[in-house]
């Protein structure tokens, strides 16, 4: 487990530069406020999953450039996709008596025990990214992220839109899913099933997980082509996987985007590069930057404020179905 302290420009740079090499390493001795104050000594500790992507590092990213930005002291910790070095970074937090816990949870359950000694500190939580699996709506204060389960709405409907443009008498779908029992994984893959089931010409004839990782990624391809004579379809995850997916392809002298329509989650530069080469066809949003929004919210928590219970990022579709994918911006993760 690594951990990292910032407080100030230098630090944020520096940090950054660490988190791109996956190594977050560092500490300071730190003796501040318990309370927050408005010449900020707010402090908040956010244990990060870890570093498995370029969406992964863009969301560290901009929660140490929003900490830096907010005058927050910011306690960073990377469990590395650990769950128990997760649990123990919350504690640290707890122990250090943070004005404010954030976390970003690798699964859903298991988080009752930490959470209800951070609430016994009476130290306030916010969850992000992924959500939980609890009894008990006390344990945390509110959630900052993507909707999910939406996320796999505007992909079955952009794959409906598409069989209708090629008039698809039959499309046979592979998935590669993300880390099992985390909550995009699960409503990922519900909201595209339940979108596409009406449809007769769509069937999706084998899922397995990649973990949100490249390499794992292209490995269910791999086994994906060698197991099935027809594949029209690959909805994947998350960009990383996708990308993994897509050298499995190209191994197998198949053309991406040409042979296999392929519809991917998360929106890193990358992918929508390769929607603008025509190697991948759709790319949904789930955007990494939400940085500002959690300490805005942490705040106000600090402040003994009302939050709402779900804040959740505006994303969108991309598609070859576009105009002006010439005209985007750099997406900056």
């Amino acid at each position: 487990m690594h951990s990292l302290f910032v407080s100030g420009r230098k630090h944020a740079l520096a940090a950054f530069v660490l988190i791109a090499i996956i190594a977050l390493t560092g500490c300071s001795n730190r003796d501040v406020s318990e309370q927050p104050s408005e010449s900020g000594g707010l402090i908040i500790g956010f244990a990060q999953l870890g570093s498995e992507s370029a969406w992964r590092l863009g969301n560290t990213q901009s929660i140490i450039e929003a900490a830096e930005r907010a005058g927050v002291q910011l306690m960073f910790e990377n469990a590395q996709q650990k769950q128990e070095n997760q649990i123990r970074d919350i504690r640290s937090f707890i122990a250090y008596r943070v004005d404010v816990i954030a976390f970003a949870p690798i699964v859903e359950d298991g988080w009752d025990n930490v959470l209800g000694e951070a609430r016994d500190a009476g130290i306030p939580v916010l969850v992000t990214d992924r959500m939980i699996n609890t009894q008990d709506d006390t344990l945390f204060a509110g959630f900052i992220g993507s909707d999910f389960y939406e996320e796999g709405v505007m992909a079955g409907e952009y794959l409906i839109k598409k069989a209708d443009a090629i008039d698809a008498e039959s499309l046979n779908i592979v998935e590669i899913s993300g880390t099992v029992e985390s909550t995009p994984m699960k409503q990922r893959a519900q909201g595209f099933a339940d979108t596409i089931k009406g449809d007769a010409r769509l069937d999706i004839i084998d899922s397995v997980s990649g973990d949100f990782i490249r390499s794992k990624g292209k490995e269910c391809m791999q086994k994906f082509i060698d197991t099935h004579d027809k594949i029209d379809v690959l909805y994947s995850h998350n960009d990383a996987m996708t990308l993994g997916a897509i050298e499995a392809m190209e191994e197998a002298g198949l053309k991406p985007g040409e042979d296999i329509i392929i519809i991917t989650v998360d929106g890193e530069q990358k992918a929508i590069d390769l929607l603008k080469e025509g190697k991948i066809n759709c790319v949904v949003e789930c955007t990494p930057l939400i940085g500002d929004t959690i300490m805005q919210i942490a705040a106000q928590l600090a402040r003994g404020e009302e939050i709402p219970r779900y804040t959740y990022s505006e994303d969108r579709v991309f598609s070859e179905f576009d105009d002006d994918l010439d005209e985007l911006p750099e997406r900056g993760y």
